[in-house]
């Protein structure tokens, strides 16, 4: 599995439905104007997935509020997005989600981002790209492990107060909490000394 963390996040344009309509997605027009937090779920009308999606969805302003676009990736078909789309949550369905759920019927987007498993699905795998559009954080869990979505508004928060302040955020770090200068005298700082 490749590791994109520092590196220019691999650029696509594909067909993604937005509000139960069919639009084209380019990465790269985000470039320069927001964040934007890329992830890969293995298939529409799943088990797992439903509930990731519906989380994202419960936290969509507050990513949007820190500058920062949530996009949704599958190999499932347009047609198959927007069915689901049209299905009620209490019936497994997504219906509500408002984001960008894109399409990669062919597999590249998966390919080029090298997270396709053996089975012919994405992993479960989540990308912070920044505004420069250089991957800042990925992670990658197996199908079965659902993610925390919390954890990624803390990562939005953590890339923000670095690019603001200089500083690095240490183990555990939330935002209004103590960061540290990245040098010998701040970690001396950080723990007291």
């Amino acid at each position: 599995m490749a590791v994109l963390v520092n590196k220019p996040a691999p650029d696509f344009t594909a067909t993604a439905v937005v509000n139960k309509d069919f639009q084209d997605v380019t990465l790269s027009n985000y470039r320069g104007k927001k964040n934007v937090l890329l992830f890969f779920y293995p298939l529409d009308f799943t088990f797992v997935c439903p509930t990731e999606l519906h989380a994202f969805q419960d936290k969509l302003n507050q990513f949007r509020a820190k500058n920062t676009e949530v996009l949704a990736v599958s190999v499932d078909s347009k047609f198959s997005h927007l069915a689901w789309l049209n299905t009620a949550r209490d019936e497994g369905g997504i219906e509500g989600v408002t984001y960008p759920v894109i399409s990669d019927i062919h597999k590249t987007i998966t390919r080029d981002y090298d997270v396709l498993h053996e089975d012919g699905v994405a992993l479960r795998a989540t990308f912070l790209i920044d505004k420069k559009g250089i991957v800042r954080q990925q992670t990658v869990n197996d199908l079965p492990l659902g993610r925390n979505i919390d954890e990624f508004l803390r990562l939005v928060d953590a890339l923000a107060f670095n690019e603001k302040h200089g500083e690095v955020c240490p183990a555990n770090w939330t935002e209004g909490q103590k960061a540290m200068r990245p040098d010998q005298a701040g970690l001396k700082e950080y723990f007291g000394g």
